[in-house]
């Protein structure tokens, strides 16, 4: 017997039918004999025009909770309709197991008390009982109905699947699962079978997001999770699988680079508006097989990090590059550098707050930052190579407090 927490985002409860399907599909996946706990996003976002009125926290809280009171109120009657045993689990009910503090419109969880509170959850599901729990929703020490931040529907799926101990956490959407690529730009876009949960947060910040990338640092990595489309009105269709992440936390590691770097300034006007000036320095180097560890573009520079072992190479090189080319006016060799990699699965939405925290730490402590670097899951940087294990020690303490 399997156990398996499945949400169902807004459009996949658009109306009366959706509901029923998706309920029918709940249903049969019960009869295979699996226990299954439902995730109800709101059905639309009407009420969220109500909340530009002059209202207080509590009232807006109230009001952006509506939708996700009425669509787990009405799935949870649809799965009742069809012969099988439900409740609908809202902030309202003793059950309820999100637990925040009380930050009533961007709430924080209590990770420790929502834990101990999953265990009545699972009380339902050995008793038969198909669970609906609302989405995005939490409740304060005081009994208040709090908001979570953007994605929260997501983040109660990813912790009920986490603290039930789920076999598979499923969401299901209006779209296939994940695409290679946007499919209204470029038709022949295929649907992925597996995508790493990294992979899916730098994916989700620059394209349409099927599951927020911020709730993704929720995911219990021994757990299956899958992205479907409702269409089908089957729990047991393929989509695209979610793996990893590769580390089982929400916090940021910090790892010094095992080997010095250097860097190397190729200079010439206007070189990020010439790709081909940027595709013969690259090219040349990958041509002589010498790793390029990063590259920052200026107006009028082109840095590239290598390792110190391949950066006299390198080097030579670059100025044979330069020499053979006037759009390049010359190159310099830098002092030797040390790279500190963090990476998070929680990086989204929060990355400007984070290297703010580093640069303060490391000015703090006199060191200085030759570059830095971002995506949605890594930050790079560069600082002086004889301060590279103290940067790496600082940044450290500061991502562990």
């Amino acid at each position: 017997m399997d156990l398996i927490v499945v949400k169902f985002g807004g459009m996949s409860l658009g109306d009366g039918l959706r509901i029923k399907n998706a309920a029918k599909s709940v249903v049969n996946e019960y009869m295979k004999g699996n226990q299954i706990a439902v995730v109800a996003s709101a059905a639309n976002k009407t009420v969220e025009e109500l909340i530009e009125a002059d209202l207080s926290d509590r009232q807006k809280a109230e009001i952006m909770a509506m939708g996700e009171l009425t669509s787990a109120r009405l799935f949870s009657s649809a799965i009742e309709s069809l012969g099988v045993k439900s409740e609908f689990i809202d902030p309202y009910n003793e059950l309820w197991p999100i637990m925040t503090d009380s930050n009533l419109l961007n709430a924080k969880i209590d990770l420790k008390t929502t834990n101990k509170k999953a265990g009545g959850i699972k009380e339902l599901l050995n008793q038969g009982i198909v669970p609906v729990i609302c989405g995005f929703l939490g409740k304060d020490p005081d009994g208040e109905i709090t908001t979570l931040e953007m994605g929260g529907s997501d983040i109660t799926t990813f912790l009920m699947g986490r603290y039930l101990k789920a076999s598979e956490v499923i969401f299901v959407t209006d779209v296939d699962g994940v695409m290679s690529t946007d499919p209204e730009k470029i038709e022949d876009a295929e649907l992925l079978s597996e995508i790493s949960a990294e992979e899916l947060v730098d994916l989700t910040a620059l394209s349409v997001q099927v599951i927020h990338p911020r709730a993704l640092a929720y995911k219990d990595p021994s757990i299956s999770a899958k992205i479907i489309n409702s269409k089908y009105n089957d729990l047991s269709v393929n989509g695209t699988r979610i793996t990893g992440p590769s580390d089982d936390n929400s916090f940021k590691s910090v790892t010094l680079y095992e080997n010095p770097v250097s860097l190397i300034a190729v200079v010439g006007a206007g070189i990020p508006e010439k790709s081909v000036r940027l595709a013969k320095v690259t090219s040349s180097l990958a041509e002589n097989d010498i790793n390029i560890l990063g590259i920052s573009a200026g107006h009028d520079s082109l840095t590239v990090f290598v390792e110190k072992a391949q950066s006299d190479k390198a080097y030579h090189i670059l100025h044979n590059v330069v020499i053979e080319n006037n759009s390049f006016s010359s190159l310099s060799l830098g002092d030797d550098a040390s790279m500190i990699i963090i990476a998070g699965s929680n990086f989204a939405g929060e990355t400007q707050g984070i290297i703010s925290d580093i640069t303060e730490e490391l000015q703090k402590n006199g060191i200085r930052i030759i570059e830095i670097s971002s995506s949605q899951t890594t930050i790079i940087l560069y600082v002086d190579s004889e301060n590279g294990k103290k940067a790496a020690d600082l940044l450290s303490e500061v991502f562990e407090e």
